[in-house]
Formats: C-alpha cells, structure tokens, sequence
C-alpha cells in the first residue's frame, strides 16, 4: 500500500498514453514514484542543511534532481 492515490496515478498514466491501467501496473507506479521522491528529498534535505536551513525549497529540489 502506497501514500499516492490511484486515480491520481491513472489519469497522470492516461494523460501521457496509457489507454488503460491495470491494478498491478498502478501499484507498480506508485512504488516507483515513492522511492524516487524518496530519493529526491534526501539529496534535497543534505542541501538544505548544508545551506544551514531546515525547509526544503524549490532550489534544493531542482538541485537534487539535476543531480539524480
């Protein structure tokens, strides 16, 4: 069981040309998506604090991903 809702992930999935999303395939999805936003706020977060803050912000986020 995953945080991301369902609908979200098949109309995101239909929106980009998946004519149908089977269950699996939506578990699947959110799995991934989860850990690699995991992943993103991580990198994001060693920014952070190397900046000396504790809030994320968009800057740490684009820096974080350019290096993913």
């Amino acid at each position: 069981m995953t945080d991301l809702p369902s609908a979200a992930i098949v109309r995101i999935a239909k929106a980009n040309g998946a004519e149908r999303v089977g269950k699996d395939a939506v578990e699947s999805i959110a799995k991934k998506t989860e850990e690699y936003i995991g992943e993103l706020t991580s990198k994001a977060s060693k920014l952070a604090n190397h900046a000396g803050r504790k809030t994320l912000k968009e800057e740490d986020i684009e820096m974080a991903s350019q290096h993913h």
